[in-house]
């Protein structure tokens, strides 16, 4: 293929499975470049652990990285503690945060296309003195952008927060109509914008069982959502809701819609996750480079035993280069 995308695939923390499974990716042919981004020995060592026989081969900007079975192009990031698989070490933290910052750079740089990033671990991380709350909250800061929007999908459902990882005591203060206004807005430009959708229809859920009951079980329907929504809709987008969320995941609703906007995590998640755990992605909008990642962890136990399923790490460079093919033609029109 000529003038493929070009994709940066951290491999998350060096005591999960992220490693071997960047190095499970470099067994078969892709129609995406990818550069690991990552300890090169430590690649190295876990190949060797699981009895691998891949090729690792050094990448600078502007190569052409190999998309040939059996090799895997890196760009090699110092101060990896430890390459021991299962055991979790602070001292690789920062080494951790800077494959990050290196791939998300060079998709700013125009090196890359995108990023998908392997699981990291927030634990360790926070317990090496850095605050740390995840990729999303990292790559926000890292880019300078206000609002950005966790979307999860699968190829029959998306679903995207409107609050990502608050407890649910304070969720209801968080909904406010700013915030619901820019989620909204991101939604619906980057569904145009990274998936090529010309009139997204994005379904609403209410916050409350039954969308409030008519504010019997809650008024955040008629003070917050619905105005909201109201003025959404005079600018043009399709919004249907707030629907009770109970009712709302069913095909009667589903067939007439692009995407889910849930109200809070365990609204919306659990329902697709049930769908399409293993072959689901996560999906940074509201940044200015495409970023996807797998929608597990860094399932310490498995590391190191060959076992681990790179399901959703395919699905995540997937839809990363569908994302990045999408933006580059929407980029071409517009110069065009």
């Amino acid at each position: 293929m000529s003038n493929p995308v070009v994709l940066a695939l951290t491999a998350g923390e060096p005591a999960g499975i992220g490693p071997e499974l960047c190095l499970q990716l470099a067994l078969e042919p892709r129609t995406a470049g990818v550069v690991v981004v990552a300890s090169r020995p430590l690649l190295e060592a876990r190949a060797r652990q699981l009895n691998l026989s891949v090729e690792l081969r050094p990448w600078r900007p502007g190569e052409s990285p190999h998309m040939e079975a059996g090799m895997l192009s890196v760009l090699h990031v110092e101060g990896c503690a430890s390459y021991e698989a299962g055991r979790l070490e602070t001292g690789s933290s920062a080494y951790v945060l800077r494959t990050l910052e290196v791939a998300a750079n060079g998709c700013l740089s125009g090196d890359f296309d995108g990023m998908v990033t392997a699981p990291v671990h927030k634990g360790v991380i926070n317990d090496a003195g850095i605050a740390f709350s995840g990729h999303t909250e990292f790559l926000q800061a890292l880019c300078g952008v206000e609002r950005v929007v966790m979307m999860l999908a699968t190829e029959e459902l998306r679903v995207a927060l409107v609050t990502t990882h608050l407890p649910l005591k304070d969720v209801s203060a968080a909904i406010t109509r700013e915030r619901l206004t820019q989620v909204t807005r991101i939604l619906n430009a980057d569904l145009k914008k990274f998936f090529g959708i010309a009139g997204p229809r994005i379904l609403v859920t209410g916050l409350n069982p039954h969308a409030g009951e008519g504010g019997h079980l809650g008024r955040e329907e008629i003070d917050t959502i619905e105005p909201t929504l109201e003025i959404l809709r005079a600018e043009g987008i399709s919004l249907t809701g707030p629907l009770p969320a109970d009712t709302l995941f069913t095909p009667h609703w589903l067939d007439q819609a692009d995407a889910v906007l849930a109200m809070y995590h365990d609204q919306g998640l659990p329902v697709l996750k049930f769908q399409g755990f293993g072959r689901a992605v996560n999906i940074t909008l509201g940044l200015p480079i495409v970023r996807t990642s797998v929608d597990h962890g860094t399932a310490l136990d498995l590391a190191g035993t060959g076992r681990a399923d790179a399901g959703s790490l395919h699905t995540a460079l997937k839809v990363g280069e569908q994302m990045a093919r999408c933006r580059k033609s929407a980029m071409e029109e517009t110069r065009s």
